[in-house]
């Protein structure tokens, strides 16, 4: 007669697995200024009118892109022909500027800012130098250094332990008592 080895249970899973919960969405918030807001920093309102690829170089270089990459975009139809309604002072755009759309879509996405990529597409068609304004408003608006209200303290540790003189004999600081 032979004799079977013995049975060992293996212990039943107690703990089950959480279920899968998506990370929480990040807080909406709209542009920091619209874009017809202009005058809100003139200093860009005037690069954009007076220079419009300095200003579109300098904000593409602030949000960490290709300095010269928004030059793509001045060889662009848009930029550089439209077709002129007669008797009205607007141009109306022949394509969409990829590069201003790709970093406008880019900076919504990076500072969590209301819209959607259709209304980039417009904007950025439509109103390309005001587009350009705007976005260079909003690095400056969110790289505005953030005022912490707290408090600190600084404690003065000098005050506490004197700096010998140099070339003067230093005391020791622990005093040896045999008894």
């Amino acid at each position: 007669m032979m004799m079977q080895p013995a049975v060992t249970m293996q212990p039943a899973v107690t703990v089950q697995p959480a279920p899968y919960s998506p990370p929480p969405t990040p807080r909406m918030e709209p542009w920091g200024s619209a874009i017809f807001d202009c005058f809100e920093n003139m200093s860009v309102c005037c690069l954009g009118f007076w220079c419009p690829s300095c200003l579109m170089c300098s904000t593409s270089q602030e949000m960490e892109e290709g300095f010269l990459l928004p030059l793509v975009d001045v060889g662009c139809p848009t930029m550089a022909m439209g077709t002129c309604i007669p008797g009205f002072l607007v141009c109306l755009p022949l394509t969409i500027s990829p590069i201003a759309l790709a970093l406008r879509v880019a900076m919504r996405e990076r500072y969590h800012i209301k819209g959607s990529v259709a209304d980039d597409c417009l904007v950025t068609t439509f109103c390309n130098v005001c587009s350009w304004c705007q976005m260079a408003r909003e690095i400056r608006l969110r790289r505005r250094p953030v005022v912490n209200n707290t408090q600190v303290t600084i404690v003065n540790m000098a005050a506490q332990y004197p700096v010998a003189p140099v070339g003067a004999a230093v005391p020791p600081m622990v005093s040896v008592v045999t008894s």
